[in-house]
């Protein structure tokens, strides 16, 4: 792991993921980009009136002058950051910035449930998520003891999850970490039998997954995925996401969003 790409809005929520960013480059041994993002109007960037040239100048020397104490923190101490500022699509900039620097991982912090308003607030964060072609890990509290050793990954055992299983084998490879498969059974919701999940789980394995997969009961997929998350003391849950479909066949509807939301662990999405 080499590059990072933090977006930050200056908020606490930034400096949580800012810390956790610090926490992985240090390890190893990656360049923190710490990206902020102008809340600019279109007019204001298509026209080229003097008045709006000396706005933009302005909001560039406020925001440079923001940088300057945000990232004046002991826990960036021997670590390499760059900062940026960009304008236009908050996950358009971010997306090309991680093409630009092969980008391993982007950090988000996350308000969850909270009604705040930027760059990690409603839409824009949701498209992150869903178009970015770069892992995105979303925190919500201060990263105390903060490490990725455990991981749970729910899946609904199909074969074209298959994909996203072995991304994820790959991603969190990278980072230390060993994951545990959950398949989480609901009441309601396309509910199978042991023998059924057994067959699953054996299709699943001969299509390239493993057999090592946990069936457990839940009434939804995040009561089931969280409840067995801190029964194993895991550090992180995972989703995977389809660009154009939104979260995978199993993560329908606002399943994603209620994961993200209600989480109090880390959060890793990664795109199919």
């Amino acid at each position: 792991m080499k590059n990072i790409i933090i977006p930050v809005d200056f908020s606490t929520h930034s400096e949580y993921a800012l810390k956790t960013g610090a926490i992985l480059a240090k390890k190893h041994n990656a360049t923190l980009h710490v990206l902020h993002m102008l809340e600019l109007s279109d007019s204001l960037i298509s026209h080229s009136a003097n008045e709006n040239k000396n706005e933009m100048m302005f909001l560039l020397a406020l925001t440079k002058k923001k940088f300057e104490p945000f990232l004046d923190k002991d826990f960036l101490e021997d670590v390499k950051v760059e900062a940026l500022i960009k304008h236009h699509k908050v996950y358009k900039e971010v997306d090309a910035l991680a093409q630009k620097v092969n980008a391993d991982l982007i950090i988000m912090g996350s308000h969850g449930l909270m009604a705040h308003e930027g760059i990690f607030a409603g839409s824009n964060a949701e498209k992150m998520v869903r178009n970015s072609n770069t892992p995105v890990l979303t925190v919500k509290s201060d990263p105390k003891n903060f490490n990725l050793k455990n991981v749970v990954l729910a899946t609904d055992l199909s074969a074209q999850s298959v994909a996203a299983y072995k991304k994820a084998l790959d991603i969190f490879d990278t980072l230390g970490s060993s994951i545990q498969l959950v398949y989480v059974n609901r009441p309601h919701h396309n509910f199978i039998s042991t023998r059924e999940f057994k067959e699953l789980t054996r299709e699943f394995a001969k299509a390239g997954g493993t057999d090592q997969v946990e069936f457990i009961a839940g009434y939804t997929v995040e009561d089931g995925l969280f409840e067995y998350a801190h029964d194993v003391k895991s550090d992180c849950v995972a989703v995977g996401t389809h660009a154009r479909k939104g979260i995978s066949h199993f993560f329908k509807g606002s399943i994603s969003e209620d994961v993200a939301n209600h989480s109090k662990l880390p959060v890793m999405s990664f795109k199919i």
